[in-house]
């Protein structure tokens, strides 16, 4: 056989309908439609007519099926063998990001050249070593990771007690809650910071 005569793997040969998978990832949970509305808080009803293609859910029934039935949400478009790999790729060697400097933190700004990234990863020199009675609390949309690099810090947040973090510790937070960091050791220390 010819590499022409070949398929292209790019090239869907079956339309995937979204009932379908749908049904299968439900079955997959051993949930009867009633349990499956339970769990989804979609109506029973809707869930028949989504698996039957009689109706197209909208992204807010998607989102919630997606949670209840413990599946991302392009995982219900594309069956497990589908790349939908873009082929992106971005390298930043040590110490060659772009940096960004305040006067608590040093950012070093990586996979900078991108665009559109559904994250932002960075690392950060913590510089600070005290907080103010009145802290200024940094806040942003999203969500964040933080892992310590080096050296040990102090992270305080609006609603919890602060807690030390040392080498490989981490923490994932909400964003919109007030935070700070500061260095608890003699020298500056070093975070990975991912936000979403």
């Amino acid at each position: 056989m010819s590499a022409s005569s070949l398929p292209d793997p790019r090239i869907q040969t079956r339309p995937l309908l979204l009932g379908d998978r749908l049904k299968a990832r439900r079955l997959s949970l051993g949930l009867t439609l009633e349990q499956a509305s339970q769990r989804t808080g979609v109506a029973r009803s809707t869930l028949s007519k989504i698996e039957h293609e009689q109706m197209s859910p909208s992204f807010q029934i998607m989102k919630k099926l997606a949670t209840g039935l413990d599946i991302d949400i392009p995982q219900l478009f594309f069956p497990p063998n589908v790349s939908v790999s873009a082929g992106r790729r971005d390298i930043t060697l040590c110490n060659e990001g772009r940096v960004r400097a305040t006067s608590t933190y040093e950012h070093e700004l990586l996979a900078s050249t991108l665009k559109n990234k559904k994250m932002l990863p960075f690392k950060s020199t913590i510089k600070a070593h005290e907080i103010t009675d009145d802290p200024q609390w940094i806040r942003h949309d999203g969500e964040e990771f933080l892992l310590v690099l080096s050296g040990s810090i102090c992270f305080y947040s609006e609603y919890y007690e602060p807690i030390e973090l040392h080498v490989g510790d981490s923490v994932y937070y909400d964003a919109s809650m007030g935070h700070i960091l500061i260095s608890v050791t003699e020298k500056d220390s070093q975070v990975l910071w991912v936000t979403c």
